[in-house]
C-alpha cells in the first residue's frame, strides 16, 4: 500500500507539472487532445511505477521521460497521411514560409525556425528555454551527460541563429 506522504507528494507533482508536461506533448504533437491524452498518460504510468514500489529519483526527470516515451509510441502507433489526403484537407506544397514568417510574432517565428533544425538539437532548445528545464534534468531526461547537453544546447543555438538569418528579409 502507498504512504499517505506518497500520494500527498504525487498530487503535488501533478500540480506543479501538469501544465507543463501538457505544454511539451502538445509542442510535440500540435494537438491539444492527444496532448491532455498523453500528460495524463504521464501521470497515471508514473503512479503505476511508485505504487509497485519501485524508487523514483527525479520525479521531474521522470515525467518527461515518461512524457516522451509514449510520445514516440504514439508516432509508432500513428498512421501516415497519403499526399491526396493532405491535399483534400487544404495542404499545398507550394506555399511560402517566408512570407508567413514576416508577419508573425518574433516567438512565432522562432518556434519555426526551430521545427528546421535537427530534432537532436530541437528538443534540447525546447526544453531549456520553452520547458525552463535545467541542463540537468535535460541531461537525465534523455540519459545523457549534462556535458553533453551542454554541447547539443550550445551547437543548437548556432544552428537556429543560422536557420533565422537564412529567413531574415529587409523590411
Amino acid at each position: 500500500m502507498v504512504k499517505k506522504a506518497t500520494k500527498q507528494q504525487f498530487l503535488e507533482a501533478y500540480n506543479q507539472y501538469g501544465d507543463a508536461i501538457f505544454r511539451y506533448c502538445f509542442y510535440k504533437t500540435s494537438n491539444r487532445e492527444k496532448a491532455l491524452d498523453l500528460m495524463q498518460d504521464t501521470f497515471v504510468k508514473t503512479w503505476e511505477y511508485i505504487v509497485a514500489g519501485k524508487k523514483i529519483d527525479n520525479l521531474k526527470a521522470f515525467l518527461y521521460k515518461s512524457a516522451t516515451n509514449l510520445i514516440i509510441d504514439w508516432f509508432r502507433k500513428k498512421k501516415m497521411l497519403s499526399l491526396d489526403e493532405l491535399s483534400e484537407s487544404g495542404f499545398d506544397p507550394s506555399f511560402d514560409r517566408t512570407d508567413r514568417m514576416i508577419n508573425q510574432l518574433d516567438g512565432e517565428i522562432a518556434l519555426e525556425a526551430v521545427n528546421l533544425i535537427e530534432p537532436i538539437y530541437r528538443d534540447v532548445i525546447v526544453m531549456r528555454y520553452v520547458e525552463e528545464l535545467s541542463i540537468k534534468e535535460i541531461a537525465d531526461i534523455l540519459e545523457e551527460k549534462e556535458n553533453n547537453i551542454s554541447v547539443r544546447l550550445n551547437r543548437g543555438m548556432k544552428k537556429l541563429r543560422q536557420v533565422l538569418n537564412e529567413h531574415e528579409q529587409p523590411i
